[in-house]
């Protein structure tokens, strides 16, 4: 069966799955539009969790990431499961415990303040419409590719397909897809791996084939034959490549942990368990299935790379005729994330780390999990899988953040502040409305991403790091830190990273283009954009802390209020509305 109609049958038949499930599973209650009833098992929540949390950008972009930046992409590793460590260990079970629908209605009780609660609900807004973008693009990228369809037009599908099962079984609706998103989705990640890990190694497990030799009799270790391929073409060494200092790789990986465990479309996943002792089952559940991909991802991205500069460059100094470049290549070209130009009009595909005579101007990194099992010439029904698991992955993950964005403005804005009279039947009408008009201005923020955000997801990080955590963590484990200093210290963190972004936008580091040492002289300690979150939240606890000393401590019943969800009752049941 030829690669296209394999491709509608997985795809398409991922997609009826999905509606089957959002019809199955939709919601009927607020209760089960923000929560899924809180009735979810630890295991289906974990599962979910994993889906929520591989995103496009885990699934398409991390191993594109690693596969051009090398060591240096070992940020995004370290930085997302720190992240996900820090969540499961300092926040999930406390906010269980607290027993409330989203973190602005968190941090409202817990900083006695409606202001504390809209400006929450700002920050949220801003990092999860950043952090969408990314999404957008990959179920762009995934279906302009696979579908032979325009970016447009293909975007505009997965618009269609989120807002079905969204809007129809909001957190419900989305838990139960999430799941069956994580089956697709780890699937199509593995079986590829493993099949080139066989090829290249003979060794079935992709993660010890990346430490393995060749299996092509030259006895050389797979990441030493490619440190000197990369070597041989100008490009740095790709076992010790960094994204700049030591000082910018300590922040980089820093802002994304500490961002990753102020993301709010994960914690409200904590929010559907029955019980604090639920919560905390559901994240070392989720930490599982969350390494079954990420341990993979070093060795998908290492192969790849292997693969790419193998297929163009055969053997040293000979290079791929561009006449007789293979199917994959042509299919990429028609896209315009791969681009050749004939610079010294030889016929040949001259790629080298040289600007003036790399003739391969444009590699996309967010193709090369897509385009990795073509390179390696594995069968359709592989390529066509993958194709799934990523729009999968891209569609888990924009489901939830749209689910954040929409229940901070119909939960917490309009029922929690403008209009505490809202009925139930109301705000649930109210929460499909929003959800809509998030998924629309999520589509044209696609379609058109704004400058400083094109590219990465990276910054959504940052501003969750440099907002959310720290009101997050002040409220959770200082009982004095009040109010007033909790809203000030969101708003200098958040305000100061914007400001440091948009000053540098034009000289802005994108992860997956080449770092270059001249970008960062007038960085901050020589730190780039994208990680400027962690000074962000440095700044946030800076400016509460010295706003407490001056308006002084938390009420006495708020202090009370602490105590009580730090209490460590794991195995009773949280406090329900």
């Amino acid at each position: 069966m030829d690669l296209k109609t394999l491709t509608y049958i997985f795809v398409f038949g991922s997609f009826a799955l999905y509606f089957a499930i959002a019809w199955w599973a939709r919601a009927g209650s607020t209760s089960e539009f923000y929560v899924a009833g809180g009735h979810v098992g630890p295991v289906a929540n974990g599962m979910a969790i994993g889906a929520d949390w591989m995103s496009a950008a885990s699934f398409i972009s991390m191993a594109g990431l690693i596969a051009f930046l090398g060591y240096g992409g070992s940020v995004f590793l370290m930085g997302w499961t720190g992240g996900y460590v820090l969540l499961a260990m300092l926040l999930a079970p406390y906010l269980r415990k607290h027993g409330k629908f989203t973190v602005p209605e968190f941090i409202g009780d817990r900083y006695y303040s409606k202001t504390a609660r809209i400006v929450a609900v700002a920050c949220l807004i801003i990092a999860s419409l950043t952090y969408v973008i990314g999404q957008m693009k990959g179920v762009g990228v995934a279906f302009s590719r696979f579908l032979e369809v325009d970016y447009g037009l293909g975007l505009g599908i997965g618009m269609g397909v989120v807002w079905v099962y969204a809007v129809m079984g909001g957190m419900k609706g989305i838990t139960y897809t999430q799941i069956a998103q994580y089956c697709v989705l780890i699937f199509a990640y593995t079986v590829p791996a493993i099949f080139i890990s066989l090829q290249l190694t003979g060794n079935p497990i992709p993660q010890i084939g990346l430490g393995s030799k060749l299996s092509d009799g030259s006895g050389l270790y797979l990441l030493d034959k490619l440190d000197l391929i990369v070597t041989d073409l100008g490009f740095k060494e790709y076992t010790t490549e960094k994204l700049g200092s030591n000082i910018n790789m300590f922040a980089y990986t820093l802002s994304l942990m500490i961002g990753t465990a102020g993301l709010p479309h994960v914690i409200m996943r904590f929010f559907t368990v029955p019980s604090v002792k639920a919560a905390r089952a559901s994240a070392g559940y989720a930490l599982v299935f969350i390494a079954l991909l990420y341990t993979v991802a070093p060795a998908v991205g290492a192969m790849a790379r292997l693969n790419l500069m193998s297929t163009i460059e055969p053997s040293p100094g000979e290079y791929l005729v561009y006449d007789q470049r293979p199917q994959w290549f042509k299919d990429w070209e028609k896209t315009g994330l791969l681009k050749f130009e004939d610079k010294n009009g030889d016929g040949k595909i001259q790629y080298s780390a040289n600007k003036e005579t790399n003739e391969m101007v444009k590699v996309d990194r967010d193709i090369i999990v897509l385009a990795n099992p073509a390179i390696a010439n594995l069968p359709n029904w592989v390529i066509a899988l993958v194709a799934a698991g990523g729009l999968a992955a891209a569609l888990s993950t924009a489901a939830g953040l749209l689910l954040a964005i929409s229940s901070s403005i119909s939960h917490d804005l309009m029922k929690g502040v403008f209009t505490p009279n809202l009925s139930e039947k109301n705000e649930l009408l109210s929460s499909r409305i929003v959800m809509t008009v998030a998924i629309l201005v999520s589509g044209y923020l696609g379609l058109h991403p704004p400058g400083f955000a094109a590219g990465t997801v990276a910054l959504a990080f940052g501003l969750a790091a440099s907002s959310i955590f720290p009101a997050l963590m002040m409220g959770i484990f200082s009982k004095r830190i009040s109010g007033h200093a909790a809203v000030a210290g969101m708003c200098a963190g958040i305000g100061v990273t914007m400001l440091y972004v948009f000053q540098h936008k034009g000289i802005m580091f994108i992860p997956g283009t080449a770092f270059l040492g001249d970008m960062g002289e007038n960085w901050f300690f020589g730190i780039s954009p994208n990680a400027f979150g962690v000074v962000g939240a440095v700044v946030n606890f800076t400016v509460a802390f010295i706003v407490g000393r001056i308006t002084g401590p938390a009420p006495q019943e708020i202090q009370q209020l602490v105590e009580n969800f730090r209490i460590p009752s794991g195995a009773g049941a949280a406090h329900k509305h």
